[in-house]
């Protein structure tokens, strides 16, 4: 499935510790907050663990979106966008 991760994270180490958490799940950084891509559901529920144990539930806020394909395709990128073909796994497949 192709997920949208965003958060809103107070503190700076958590923060820190979010991106990381999301890039080695294989997450693309669309933005300082904001991460896309295509995982697993048991990857999706890997994630989803380890952000709510980083997070202080308090004041932090972080939402995981799923997205299908055709939504994905059917979105504007405006500007300095992301390269949808990076999130749906077409260029990584040309190195298989």
């Amino acid at each position: 499935m192709i997920i949208w991760v965003l958060y809103d994270i107070v503190k700076d180490r958590s923060r820190t510790k979010a991106a990381k958490c999301c890039q080695q799940a294989g997450l693309y950084r669309v933005q300082f907050s904001c991460f896309l891509g295509t995982l697993t559901p048991n990857q999706k529920d890997t994630l989803r663990l380890q952000l709510e144990d980083l997070i202080d539930e308090e004041t932090d806020k972080v939402y995981l979106f799923p997205m299908s394909r055709g939504e994905l395709q059917q979105t504007d990128l405006l500007g300095q966008a992301f390269d949808k073909k990076l999130v749906t796994d077409e260029i990584r497949a040309l190195f298989f």
